[in-house]
């Protein structure tokens, strides 16, 4: 596997919103520093849901970004869902939190899945767009920073599998808000989640 693009966001305002948001990301062509709260620069304009230690990058598998492409008929350039990173040969199905991806300088932990909001409707022009993505079943990846340092695209990433209970990435989504079976819960709560995620869990 291979990191081929990374991606920063700008502060902007949506057509038809009256917040600021950091989802538009374009690809870099420069290597950049990657701190405890992910890639230096990276605006994060609403930190009660995004941003932090337990989701500091989002990370998407190319695998799965060509999934999406297809079933919405258009070219997704780098940056198009409002990840920082794509990584060649991933599906984010297959991804556990706990989940390790070790670049040259940099390693990354799977701490959640992204759960789909307005302001991502926005940005793909579909207002049904939160469903949508919440029945695919292909979420994209938070990732915590377990190790910071210098990230540059066309290096290579290696993805280790947790060692524990596997709490993967759509079952997340699919049971996210929603009160767990005890065993489930437990499971979950065994896991390196992320710790808003967690919160939800323990209040269930």
């Amino acid at each position: 596997m291979k990191l081929t693009a990374i991606c920063l966001g700008r502060p902007e305002v949506l057509a038809g919103k009256s917040y600021k948001t950091g989802i538009n990301k374009t690809a870099l062509n420069v290597p950049i520093v990657v701190d405890a709260e992910g890639l230096v620069g990276d605006a994060v304009c609403n930190r009660k849901h995004h941003g932090g230690p337990d989701q500091a990058i989002l990370l998407e598998g190319s695998l799965t970004l060509d999934w999406w492409a297809a079933e919405l008929g258009r070219d997704l350039p780098p940056g198009s869902f409002g990840e920082n990173l794509i990584v060649e040969g991933l599906d984010n199905r297959e991804v556990s939190v706990g989940d390790r991806f070790r670049f040259e300088g940099v390693v990354l932990e799977a701490s959640s899945a992204r759960i789909p909001c307005a302001t991502f409707a926005a940005k793909i022009g579909d207002a049904m767009f939160v469903k949508r993505y919440a029945a695919a079943g292909r979420p994209g990846i938070y990732c915590r920073v377990l190790q910071g340092g210098m990230l540059a695209a066309g290096e290579a990433v290696r993805h280790e599998p947790y060692d524990g209970e596997r709490v993967l990435m759509p079952e997340i989504l699919a049971t996210f808000g929603r009160k767990m079976p005890v065993d489930a819960r437990a499971r979950f709560l065994a896991a390196p989640i992320a710790s808003r995620l967690r919160s939800l869990v323990e209040a269930a």
